[in-house]
């Protein structure tokens, strides 16, 4: 006896269940659970008339759309996997993600990245994609194991080039069964997709939406006035929002020109909890989140599950286990730090073609976060930081080898290496510490150009030193020498 619920078998169930229910708003785009099923069924079809079988995959590159969920859906549908890729990306990063992935289908939004990355078969959102949506056949598509990958996502340049970690329908549906436990997520729950959903943390909400029956609004991307607009519209109960995005919302909304009351989130501000319903529950209760990472599906611990607790992030999902293992594999004691490792339902895959890399990640039968932590005497547990040297700068992570890897392409730089430093605004910014060759010359400016030319906007350097010689380890970089030298903090879990 087969027992499997895919993304797929969630979507047509509620089809069935849920005949009147509005699934998706994007724009004028307004779809109930049967037509969103519909569509998804001829998208599948027209995939697979393009070669996409199981196994095969399929990139999007753009902005939010309606049209993310739906490719997702038709590759459950079909057993392939499904990639929202960072749009933010420079070319040369771009180039890597479709190198590696291989895809068989991209969907596409043009900007000046993507137009000149245009290769054949590509299907440009909008006109063309409706196109190919309407021209679909509904195959009959037999079921599809929800052990098989369907998502990827990528993230963690280790060593300098990011890895897609691969996501299961069944890691996915039990990820979503405990955030929308821990949320208490009802019927008529309405989520706002304004943060990227290439990113684990807008994604998961997504997802555990659609595992309610509940409805997505999509906007392309975060605008203040614009999510205003869509929370009273909509009477939005969840949105994609953090620190700047919450003060940013709230100077929008001023002069209560728009009802939030509809949102319930978490306390911020007197004029931030006076737009909106403050919730009392356990996501929301204190402090939103807990520990996660893309390769558990989003959360591995959450702070709702642990009131009172000693511990920083909470206690785990009651679908993973969570242990604290130091380099032998042996567990540490309670108030010892080590390696935070997981198993249980909501663990991904491994990662696309890396087998060196899963290989070292998945080793004494438990995944290696690469994080620290510890447990602490009542249980909880407490995020201590990155093993490897991690910059936070807003909402994003920055790897300082994906950087440095660039800096030192240039041919003025001999040897460079990259720390985070205090920013009043993002937490942290990048900065960058190089030597040039012997003869040569070059600006700051030229150095910070160099690297946004190649890399994603926000990993660029906003800071630049220039020095005699990097400081090493070894054949590694010091960080805490140059940390103390150039007036490094403030990472994550400090």
């Amino acid at each position: 006896m087969i027992h499997s619920l895919s993304l797929s078998d969630v979507l047509a169930d509620h089809a069935r269940s849920r005949p009147l229910v509005t699934a998706v708003v994007d724009g004028e785009v307004r779809l109930t659970y049967p037509e969103l099923d519909a569509r998804v069924s001829r998208l599948a079809g027209a995939l697979a008339a393009r070669g996409v079988t199981a196994g095969e995959r399929v990139l999007w590159l753009g902005r939010n759309s309606h049209a993310v969920l739906e490719c997702l859906l038709a590759c459950s549908r079909l057993g392939a996997i499904f990639c929202p890729a960072n749009w933010r990306q420079s070319a040369d990063e771009l180039r890597f993600v479709l190198d590696d992935l291989g895809p068989r289908v991209v969907v596409w939004e043009p900007s000046e990245t993507t137009t000149a990355l245009r290769g054949d078969g590509w299907v440009q959102a909008g006109e063309e994609y409706e196109a190919l949506v309407a021209g679909g056949r509904d195959g009959g598509f037999p079921g599809v194991p929800d052990t098989e990958p369907v998502l990827a996502l990528y993230t963690a340049a280790f060593a300098g080039r990011p890895s897609a970690a691969l996501l299961s329908s069944a890691a996915l549906v039990a990820h979503s069964t405990s955030l929308l436990v821990v949320r208490q997520m009802e019927p008529g729950f309405t989520f706002l997709n304004n943060g990227p959903l290439f990113h684990v943390g807008t994604m998961m909400f997504c997802l555990a939406t659609l595992q309610i029956g509940g409805t997505n609004v999509f906007t392309p991307a975060f605008e203040a006035e614009e999510v205003c607009r869509l929370i009273d519209a909509e009477r939005v109960t969840q949105a994609f929002l953090f620190g700047q995005m919450i003060d940013a919302v709230a100077a929008a909304n001023a002069g209560g020109k728009y009802d939030l009351s509809s949102l319930r989130f978490v306390s911020h501000s007197a004029e931030w909890d006076a737009m909106i319903t403050v919730d009392d529950s356990p996501w929301c209760r204190s402090k939103m989140g807990g520990y996660g990472q893309t390769e558990v599906g989003g959360m591995l611990t959450f702070l709702g599950l642990a009131p009172g607790g000693t511990g920083f992030a909470g206690r785990p999902s009651p679908l993973v286990q969570v242990r604290i293992l130091g380099p032998d594999g042996a567990e540490m004691p309670p108030g010892e730090t080590g390696e935070i490792c997981a198993r249980g339902k909501t663990l991904f895959s491994g990662y696309f073609a890396r087998p060196d890399l899963n290989a070292e990640k998945f080793v004494y039968d438990w995944h290696h976060t690469g994080d620290l932590g510890r447990r602490e005497p009542d249980g909880t547990i407490t995020f201590i930081g990155p093993k490897l040297r991690m910059i936070k700068s807003g909402n994003e992570n920055v790897y300082p080898a994906e950087v440095e890897r660039v800096l030192k392409t240039h041919p003025a730089v001999a040897d460079a290496a990259v720390i985070g430093v205090p920013d009043e605004t993002w937490h942290q910014a990048v900065k960058a510490v190089v030597v040039l060759r012997p003869g040569t010359a070059v600006t700051a400016d030229e150095v910070i150009a160099h690297v946004r030319a190649e890399l994603a906007s926000y990993k660029k350097p906003r800071h630049v030193a220039f020095a005699d010689a990097i400081p090493k380890r070894g054949f590694t970089p010091d960080y805490d020498a140059l940390d103390a030298a150039h007036g490094g903090g403030d990472y994550p879990g400090a």
